[in-house]
């Protein structure tokens, strides 16, 4: 059986870090992501806002460090709770303008 791990989410910027480097040297951002949308639930419609914690590595990265805040895009990518911690951050692994 394949399990899959996959997020697509359209969101805008809301904050960004300075662009650092791993222990390795590989180029990583961290930032926060802002989705706002209609969904039906339970056959309601619902306004639905969430904020992402998310983090990019490599070109992915880099080219986010140069966008700005408040500008809306496709991500794709995947979920994962870091070492010691109680929550999700979204893993990007690419974007788009949407």
């Amino acid at each position: 059986m394949s399990l899959a791990n996959h997020l697509h989410l359209t969101a805008s910027v809301l904050e960004i870090e300075v662009l650092r480097y791993t222990p390795s040297g590989i180029p990583a951002i961290n930032c926060r992501l802002e989705h706002a949308s209609e969904m039906v639930e339970a056959g309601q419609l619902r306004q639905v806002k969430a904020v992402m914690k998310s983090v990019a590595f490599g070109a992915v990265a880099e080219q986010l460090a140069r966008q700005d805040i408040g500008s809306s895009w496709n991500f794709k990518g995947f979920v994962a709770t870091p070492r010691g911690a109680k929550h999700v951050v979204f893993h990007i692994q690419e974007f788009a303008q949407e």
